[in-house]
């Protein structure tokens, strides 16, 4: 029990980092190479894709803007670009047609790098793509990005998380731990009277054999 107890809790805790690390946003700088837009059959409520743009009533098929961008090392880096309206995460962005008007011209600046800021994964076989929320022109492609927001967020987290863990060892201290005491020793009780109730018995049953096999001797 206690291994299939600490197999759950690698589980749980495995899907908990998973759905913070797709929906926290991280940054990429990298430079701006141009934008596309293409037509895409979206299944509707699909998590792999955000909302079709605010105002719009897409249901399936859609264009969706994406965002091409290099890195420092030459590695290549695509964003979708799609509003993600009032859903999750809550990024509350609105605003994907002026956000793909900006990276066309951070694409026609030369030698201008620029922080990307996303949310989600890039995963090739199942055509997933981060979707990129903020565009903000850096120094270089040398600058370091501290990720100020996460760092806040995931403290207040592990703190509250903490805070819950901690009243409810409290609670189980002062509430539960009592209960089981008293339940165990009712049940050692029970016990008891169980084996004095079988001792009783015996002795019973030995009075009684003892005389039986008496009257035939006699």
């Amino acid at each position: 029990m206690k291994r299939l107890k600490w197999i759950v809790i690698a589980l749980l805790s495995l899907v908990v980092v998973l759905f913070f690390h797709y929906s926290l946003p991280s940054r990429d700088v990298v430079q701006i190479v141009g934008t596309d837009v293409k037509r895409m059959d979206v299944d509707s409520g699909s998590w792999l894709w955000a909302a079709p743009d605010a105002g719009t009533n897409a249901i399936h098929t859609r264009d969706v803007r994406f965002i091409n961008a290099v890195t420092p090392t030459g590695k290549t880096r695509v964003y979708r670009n799609e509003d993600t309206d009032w859903g999750w995460p809550p990024y509350f962005k609105f605003d994907s047609s002026d956000l793909n008007a900006q990276a066309q011209a951070y694409a026609k600046m030369e030698d201008q790098w620029v922080a990307v800021t996303s949310y989600g994964w890039r995963i090739k076989f199942l055509s997933m793509f981060p979707n990129a929320v903020k565009i903000k022109p850096v120094a270089g492609p040398d600058v370091t990005l501290i990720p100020w927001f996460n760092i806040v967020f995931l403290t207040l987290v592990a703190a509250l998380a903490l805070y819950i863990f901690l009243k409810i060892r409290q609670f189980k201290r002062r509430r539960v731990d009592p209960v089981l005491e008293d339940v165990g020793e009712v049940w050692d009780s029970v016990e008891e009277s169980a084996e004095d109730v079988k001792d009783s018995a015996i002795s019973l049953w030995t009075r009684l054999w003892r005389w039986i096999t008496g009257l035939f001797k006699g």
